[in-house]
Parts: structure tokens; C-alpha cells; sequence
């Protein structure tokens, strides 16, 4: 059995591992070693996911802010996927690294958010998680603009604006949260158990539910992440989209009180994620581009995830948070190994494509429910909050039109890997990838019995067998009758309202050019790497300032 120090060690090291590399990274000692160790970075957050017993604390030095870091089931959950995630992106990160110019600003970027990433899922007070979750929003600039490409500075600007935008309503919300919370205390708990009867309630909900939302990319704040998703090099799309993008959801998780029914708030959040889950489909099919079609496929997913919770919220369902905890990790995973799978696929040769194809089939078809793999049972246990009515009506529709979204993805993959002709990717990185797939098809069958939301016959009875399947029957089905007039659907352009906003508000996107001007200064990774630290030390202690 795992001692309380060695279990307070492991925790502690979940962090203080990649923010040390983080420094080595920046050290001349770190030039032409920093990239070899973006894959070990993560593993003492999977060991700590993995064997740390629930509920142990952590309270890091003062001259660390007195932080206070645990882990609960859903942080676990999250915490085990996203490293794995992050470890295998971080083997194909190495292969990303041209050069020992790239090298160094690329690795300090990547373990920056890294720290972040992983960070959300642990923190217990209000400061640490602010720290951690403006580190993962800030840092991912570094990674978005790695190619230096005009459409990568145009995608880094327009993140940055709405992230900054999210960090403002989100310190907001946490203030108010902290003048509510009894006493002094900074803890979460403490300030979401007081939240219901706070006089600033529904403000509070609104910025917290606006914050995480747009981090989330729930509609209309979905804009950047077509573009980002594009623009970034695959390894950091993969990790952005899969595990950088669920710090909205654990936000959701950890400051909405599902100890009161609230059900006022939490019909508009189903309702904001069920048209985000449709509209993410809309959009998604008239896309050319796979990336972009992931991106939209991620909007899409969101939303569902975003309707589990505020249905949840609304009946005030305590189980509701962990089976949104597990939903996202099949995500997590799923839409990770996709963007891997883009890699693999524009590195393959043409009458090896079938290599590529197939396992990405296999991902690509869980996230609509596919019978027997993960996806079945992340739905299955969906189905709690949601209920019989017409949120239930309204997800088993999802994922009809999750078939359809995935489905032209595939098509789009298969084309994109019929044009390339580059060399294969080595065994290491294709062995990465199907780690992440096969994870994504295990890890779900091994936390069931750890929630207890179902059992393994219950999975294989055959009415929910049946009631994951005709959705994608149906999906498939609509799938053959749309694609004779593929070639007249609309090319809607990646971003679509954001299109429209640049005819109408011209000032507004203007700064947009703002970033593009002062990026050359930023690229210094030395001067830019400083201005998210500085910048998130000041945000942070506004919020420990009584």
C-alpha cells in the first residue's frame, strides 16, 4: 500500500516535473536535449492518475502561493487520458523539431502548457486553478504559431483575443465566487458549496459559464478552433484538441454546484451544447479540409458534453460530473488519435493507406457510439443525466448526425492520403498513435465498474447493443443519400461566422493585424515565454488580494 508521503511525492510530481524541464528548457544546459524529453514529461501525472488513492492533498510551499492540489475520480480519469495523450503527441513533437533554432522556443512552449494542462485537473483552490488554466490558454500561442505561415499568425491572434477575453470573465466570476465563500477560504468546494444562496449568483454562473464555454468553443465562440486546428502542426493540434480543450470541461465540472437543482441555468446550458452539437455536424460536412472537419467534429462534441452537464446541473444530479469526466476521455483520446491518424496518413504511402484507414475508421466511428468500443459505453453512460425525454431524444439525433460528420471525415482522410507520398513515419511514431487508439477502445471498459454507472452485461444486452446502432444505421444511410451531391453543398470557410464578421466589423477584427504586427517582437520565444509567465502571476494574485 502507497504511504501518504509517497503518494503526496507522485501528486507533487505531476507538476514539478515538467515545470522543471520547463526550466532546463530555457537554460543553455537544455540546447540540443530539451526536445527528447517532451514524451517523459507527462509520465508522473499517469502514475499519479494511476496509483495515488483518491482524496490525497497537496500543499506546495508559500513561495509557490501556498497552492493547495488533489485528486478526485473525475481529475483522475482526466488527468490518466490527457498524459498518455501528451506523452504520445510529445513523440511525434520530437519529430516536428527541424531545427535547434525550433527546438528550444517550441519545447518551453510545449511544456508550458503541458504544466497547465495537467495542472486544471488537480487544483483545489481558486488561485491554482486560474494559474494552470491561463497557463494552458496563453502558452498554446508558441504552438499554434510554430510554422510561421500567415495563416498561423492569423489563427494564434484570433486565440489569443477570445482567450484573453475568457480569463476576463472567468476572473470575475472567481472573485465574486471568493466574496461569497465563507471566510477567507480559497478552496473550490468551499465557494461552490456557498454559490446557490450568494447574492451574486446568476452573475457569477453567467461568467463562469461564459469562460468555460468559449474554451470549450461552444457556438458562437467556436470560431477559433477551426482555424487553430489547422494551423497548428499536428502533434500540438493533437494534444490542443484532445487534452487542452477539457480544461473547460473540468472548469464546468468543478465550479457548477450539482448540489442544487438549478434548473433555470442549467436548460440554457443544455441548450447552448445541444445547437452547438448540430451546428458543429452543419457546418462540418461542407468542410474539404480533414482538419477542419475534426475542428468542427470537436465543436460538435463539446456541445454534447456541454448539454450532459447542464442537464445534470439542472436536476442537480450528483453523478452527473464524473459521467461527463468520462465522456471527455473517450474524447480526449478519440480526438487525439484522429489528428495523429492525419499525421500518419499525409506520411504513408498511397497502397499503404489501408494501414492508416482502418484504426482511424475505427476512432472516427466510437465517437458516434460504434458497438463494443469505447464510445458505446461513454454514451451509455451519457444517457444518466440526459434521461428519456427529449434531451435523450435529442443526443441519440447527435449522434445520427456524429455518423454522418465522421463518416465524411473518413472520406476526406482517404483523400488526403491517396495525395501524399512522403516517406512513412517510423515505428516509434506509429507506435505511439495506436496506443492512443487502443487506449481509447480499453481505458472506458476498465474505469465502468470504478463508476458504477452500468455493467458489462447491461453493455452487451442486446436492446443497448441495438440502441447504439440504429443511430449510426441511420447516419450511415443519410451519409449515401447526401454524398451523390456532395459537390453542391455550400464551401462554407473555416471559421464561417467569423467570415461574415469580417465584412461587418472590420474595427473588431482588425485586431487581428494588431497581433500580426507586435508578433515578430513576441516570437522571441526568451521575451514571449516571460509575458505568460508575468502575465499569469498578475491575474493570479488579483485573485489573493482580499
Amino acid at each position: 500500500m502507497m504511504t501518504p508521503m509517497i503518494a503526496s511525492t507522485l501528486l507533487a510530481s505531476a507538476l514539478a516535473v515538467p515545470l522543471a524541464m520547463m526550466a532546463l528548457a530555457l537554460s543553455r544546459r537544455g540546447t540540443g536535449h530539451t526536445a527528447n524529453l517532451l514524451p517523459l514529461a507527462p509520465l508522473p501525472a499517469l502514475l499519479a492518475a494511476m496509483m495515488v488513492p483518491e482524496d490525497t492533498s497537496v500543499v506546495l510551499p508559500q513561495a509557490l502561493l501556498g497552492l493547495r492540489i488533489t485528486i478526485d475520480k473525475p481529475g483522475a480519469m482526466l488527468l490518466g487520458a490527457a498524459s498518455l495523450l501528451w506523452s504520445a503527441g510529445g513523440i511525434w513533437a520530437r519529430a516536428q523539431v527541424r531545427s535547434q533554432s525550433q527546438e528550444r522556443p517550441f519545447t518551453v512552449w510545449w511544456l508550458t502548457t503541458l504544466a497547465g494542462s495537467l495542472g486544471v485537473f488537480l487544483a483545489a483552490d481558486m488561485i491554482g486553478f486560474y494559474l494552470f488554466f491561463t497557463l494552458v490558454s496563453l502558452a498554446a500561442y508558441g504552438l499554434i504559431v510554430h510554422d510561421d505561415t500567415p495563416a498561423a499568425h492569423r489563427a494564434a491572434g484570433l486565440y489569443v483575443a477570445l482567450a484573453l477575453l475568457g480569463e476576463a470573465f472567468l476572473l470575475m466570476g472567481f472573485v465574486l465566487l471568493a466574496a461569497g465563500a465563507p471566510g477567507s477560504s480559497l478552496l473550490i468546494s468551499d465557494a461552490v458549496a456557498a454559490l446557490p444562496t450568494s447574492s451574486w449568483r446568476d452573475t457569477t454562473l453567467l461568467l463562469i459559464v461564459l469562460g468555460f464555454g468559449l474554451k470549450m468553443g461552444l457556438v458562437p465562440f467556436h470560431v477559433w478552433m477551426p482555424l487553430t486546428y489547422s494551423a497548428a502542426p499536428i502533434p500540438a493540434a493533437a494534444v490542443l484538441s484532445g487534452a487542452a480543450v477539457k480544461a473547460g470541461v473540468i472548469g464546468l465540472i468543478r465550479f457548477l454546484p450539482f448540489e442544487a437543482a438549478l434548473p433555470g441555468w442549467g436548460e440554457v446550458l443544455a441548450s447552448v451544447g445541444f445547437f452547438s452539437a448540430f451546428y458543429g455536424v452543419g457546418i462540418g460536412i461542407t468542410q474539404a479540409n480533414p482538419a477542419a472537419v475534426l475542428a468542427y467534429s470537436s465543436v460538435s462534441q463539446m456541445g454534447f458534453l456541454a448539454a450532459v452537464i447542464g442537464m445534470g446541473l439542472a436536476a442537480g444530479n450528483r453523478a452527473a460530473p464524473l459521467a461527463a469526466a468520462f465522456y471527455a476521455v473517450h474524447h480526449v483520446l478519440v480526438k487525439g488519435g484522429l489528428f495523429l491518424a492525419l499525421g500518419a496518413a499525409s506520411a504513408r504511402l498511397p497502397r499503404n493507406a489501408w494501414l492508416v484507414m482502418v484504426p482511424a475508421a475505427v476512432l472516427a466511428l466510437g465517437l458516434a457510439g460504434l458497438p463494443l468500443t469505447g464510445g458505446q459505453i461513454a454514451k451509455l453512460v451519457a444517457k444518466g443525466p440526459l434521461g428519456d425525454g427529449l434531451a435523450g431524444t435529442l443526443a441519440q439525433l447527435s449522434a445520427v448526425g456524429t455518423t454522418l460528420l465522421v463518416l465524411h471525415f473518413l472520406r476526406r482522410l482517404s483523400a488526403s492520403a491517396a495525395q501524399d507520398s512522403t516517406e512513412p513515419p517510423s515505428s516509434l511514431l506509429v507506435g505511439a498513435w495506436l496506443t492512443v487508439a487502443v487506449a481509447s477502445l480499453v481505458l472506458p471498459w476498465m474505469f465502468l465498474s470504478t463508476i458504477g454507472a452500468a455493467s458489462w452485461n447491461t453493455v452487451l444486452s442486446s436492446e443497448e447493443l441495438w440502441s447504439a446502432s440504429w443511430p449510426m444505421l441511420a447516419g450511415g444511410l443519410l451519409a449515401a443519400v447526401l454524398w451523390p451531391w456532395h459537390t453542391r453543398l455550400p464551401r462554407i470557410p473555416e471559421g464561417d461566422v467569423l467570415a461574415i464578421g469580417q465584412r461587418c466589423l472590420p474595427s473588431v477584427f482588425s485586431l487581428g493585424a494588431t497581433f500580426e504586427r507586435v508578433d515578430s517582437y513576441l516570437r522571441q520565444w526568451p521575451i514571449a515565454s516571460m509575458c505568460v509567465v508575468l502575465l499569469v502571476l498578475l491575474l493570479t494574485l488579483t485573485l489573493a488580494v482580499p
